[in-house]
């Protein structure tokens, strides 16, 4: 079943604490690569595939991303961006939330976290897949040797997820695919963050959200990430994303 998919949500509130002083003043998702923002380049392949109308949930130093945006808006007049802030930075999930009522009325949706990167041409086949297929959730796994850092995603060899994982201990996972940090949804998955409860962290966490679904049998597939991704987790990250991230040009 064909779904046009019009509007997308990003979540930007954190700092990223793992890249020490380098967000003492900017917000992980301000940081440059490539010679502009890493949110930019989201923002970029989103409004490149048809998805012009995106949320980006704020949170820490939220003025130099709200300011961002407006400069964005101002320079392409096909492009709104809308943000909401989260003032309690208490998880994913609650995150999500607060943007709820901007795809309200949308039969799917894509989401994401605001600081991954990922070779542009995903973003095409990502958006391609979530239009033509009939899901209940989709998201996309990169190959790693450990998903420790991420979250352990378990496929069969239809690629439709029977497990997901987040945080598995180092060494303890028997599958190599690790979630990306993008998505495409319906609305019902406001259903299941709506039956969280806090994590060990005291976070509402759109993982356990995820989770809840798979646990009730809904359709959630994957869609296999190719060639570079990053989430500029590390000042190592970050430096070698400069060196090799591929760049891809925006049409004016």
């Amino acid at each position: 079943m064909a779904r046009e998919i019009r509007k997308a949500i990003l979540l930007a509130a954190g700092r990223g604490k793992r890249l020490g002083a380098l967000t003492d003043q900017i917000p992980k998702p301000m940081l440059e690569v490539a010679g502009k923002p890493l949110i930019a380049h989201i923002v970029d392949s989103l409004a490149e595939n048809g998805i012009r109308e995106i949320a980006i949930v704020t949170g820490y130093r939220a003025a130099q991303i709200d300011n961002w945006c407006v400069s964005s808006n101002r320079a392409h007049s096909d492009l709104r961006l809308t943000t909401f802030h989260q003032a309690n930075l208490n998880g994913t999930a609650s995150a999500m939330l607060l943007a709820k009522n901007f795809v309200a009325d949308q039969d799917a949706f894509i989401f994401g976290w605001g600081d991954i990167l990922m070779d542009p041409e995903n973003y095409d086949r990502f958006v391609e897949a979530a239009q033509a297929q009939n899901y209940d959730l989709m998201l996309a796994v990169n190959r790693v040797k450990d998903p420790w850092r991420g979250a352990a995603v378990y496929v069969d060899a239809d690629m439709r997820v029977e497990k997901l994982i987040e945080k598995p201990p180092p060494g303890s996972s028997t599958t190599g695919w690790n979630n990306a940090g993008l998505f495409a949804s319906a609305p019902r998955i406001f259903e299941y963050v709506a039956r969280l409860k806090p994590s060990s962290r005291g976070e509402l966490e759109l993982p356990q959200a995820i989770a809840m679904m798979i646990a009730d049998r809904c359709d959630v597939r994957a869609i296999d990430v190719r060639g570079f991704w990053s989430d500029i987790g590390t000042p190592e990250d970050l430096e070698r994303a400069r060196k090799l991230f591929p760049v891809r040009i925006r049409d004016e």
